[in-house]
């Protein structure tokens, strides 16, 4: 009983013993490999980076690595700086190499639909007839005004810019939109209609839709127009325009 016993542990200390000299080699044989190794500094996302974050925002999300030039992907970003200007194109995750393959234009993120809605704005949706959104020109990604015309602040009906610099996030082609008279009548169909979704903060989404259901139901004297804009657009001239001073 005794002999087996002494034999039982006599093995177990014979496999513990094979198993540390199996480690140690293979942790031996790896440190002799990366001692030949070329290594070469890449970045390695070390907390998740959603899609469409902008490339001068993942600084705090990666972390430098040396790794043996074998082991490094192509493409490898070795230089925070090659992201300016683009966003990620797909979700990253922690323990992959940060690989400029992965960052895009963001006018080609935008031409897939895909826009990140910046924080603490909400998503609102309005359709309008192709003539008052740039005959269509208008896509995801792409910044707009909004003109109203309404009430002039005690000077009859006035035109104005109301909202600027309005981000898109999504528009839909081809959609038919459907309006009721102001006496209730039977919708007609009013054709050539797009939807738009934008982001805004909370007010300014109240202004939109205000100024929306108003030109809704008093089509004849209220209205809501679209421009397309760029990073150059200068609104500064903008000012209250009634019958009174169009011509000035």
């Amino acid at each position: 009983m005794k002999t087996r016993i002494i034999g039982a542990i006599v093995a177990l200390v014979l496999a513990v013993v094979g198993a540390f000299a199996l480690i140690t080699y293979v942790r031996g044989a790896d440190a002799r490999a990366a001692a030949g190794a070329e290594l070469r500094d890449v970045y390695v996302v070390q907390e998740t980076i959603v899609e469409g974050t902008p490339g001068e925002e993942v600084a705090e999300l990666v972390q430098l690595d040396s790794i043996p030039e074998r082991n490094i992907a192509d493409g490898a970003v070795t230089d925070l700086e090659d992201l300016a200007g683009l966003v990620a194109d797909a979700e990253l995750l922690p323990g992959e190499q940060l690989l400029l393959g992965r960052f895009v234009d963001p006018l080609e993120l935008a031409a897939n639909g895909d826009v990140r809605v910046p924080d603490g704005m909400q998503e609102v949706s309005f359709a309008l007839p192709v003539q008052r959104m740039v005959g269509g020109a208008v896509q995801a990604g792409n910044t707009i005004g909004v003109v109203v015309t309404g009430p002039g602040d005690g000077a009859g009906i006035g035109t104005r810019f109301e909202l600027d610099r309005v981000l898109v996030t999504k528009v839909a082609v081809g959609v038919t939109a459907t309006t009721g008279g102001n006496d209730g009548a039977a919708a007609q169909q009013t054709g050539n209609m797009l939807m738009f979704t934008v982001a805004l903060a909370t007010h300014d989404v109240e202004r939109l839709v205000w100024a929306l259901e108003h030109a809704e139901k008093q089509s004849q004297v209220y209205g809501v127009w679209v421009t397309l804009q760029n990073e150059k657009t200068d609104t500064s001239g903008s000012m209250l325009t009634t019958e009174s001073n169009m011509r000035r």
